[in-house]
């Protein structure tokens, strides 16, 4: 059976992809079969023959150094730099929740770790049209518990324990909390320690602003993932 895990923010350009691209270089350089998923990306840009790049899963393929072809990684590509709704609703090709779950279910059966990344924060419409989805119900319909990857600068208690209190009221649990762009110091200290205190989540890794790995080892990282 596969094990996964899904990577969420406490809002957009927090640094998940950055982040999901080394929790994807600690599993392969511990020889283990580590597969990328994404239900939908936008902002992407064109190559010289008019196709779209899937900027994120290129960056995590880029930086992780995994085998899996991009074409796997994410199955709805958009250009405009919106959340996946509108996006959709722009250019088409909304996100239809049976081939998410058939793409998972394939990366499933042939990697033993799928990490999954959202889009944006935990509250992304990722359709809005006959059909409502929001990115919960993905990581519900996959069963997925979930990392937050926080700022870890000023305001991030906030951000971290409303990120944290939405996702157990919607009965998703959450595994731990990584803080990027780390610098340390007194606050960052004390926005570590009060993050934990009020939401009960350890922080388990803080990545400073360019690190190449992640403070934590392979074995403590796949314990977070559970089965699929």
């Amino acid at each position: 059976m596969s094990r996964g895990i899904f990577v969420t923010g406490t809002g957009t350009d927090i640094g998940k992809t950055y982040i999901t691209g080394l929790i994807l270089k600690k599993l392969r350089e511990a020889g283990l079969s580590a597969a990328y998923f994404k239900a939908a990306v936008s902002g992407n840009e064109r190559s010289a023959d008019g196709a779209l790049i899937a900027g994120d899963p290129l960056h995590v393929k880029t930086v992780s150094g995994i085998e899996q072809p991009l074409e796997e990684m994410c199955p709805y590509v958009y250009e405009n730099a919106v959340s996946p709704h509108l996006a959709a609703r722009i250019e088409g090709s909304p996100v239809e929740p049976d081939v998410i779950k058939s793409r998972f279910a394939d990366l499933c059966s042939r990697y033993d770790f799928v990490t999954m990344e959202g889009s944006g924060g935990i509250i992304c419409p990722i359709r809005w049209d006959g059909q409502k989805i929001l990115l919960e119900d993905i990581i519900k319909a996959l069963g997925l518990d979930c990392i937050i990857v926080a700022d870890a600068g000023l305001g991030t208690i906030n951000s971290v324990v409303l990120t944290c209190e939405y996702m157990k009221n919607r009965s998703i649990a959450v595994k731990g909390i990584i803080f990027n762009n780390w610098q340390g110091g007194i606050m960052e200290e004390d926005n570590r320690s009060m993050c934990q205190q009020l939401t009960g989540v350890p922080v388990i890794a803080c990545v400073e602003r360019g690190a190449a790995d992640l403070d934590i080892s392979a074995d403590e990282l796949i314990k977070l993932y559970g089965g699929v």
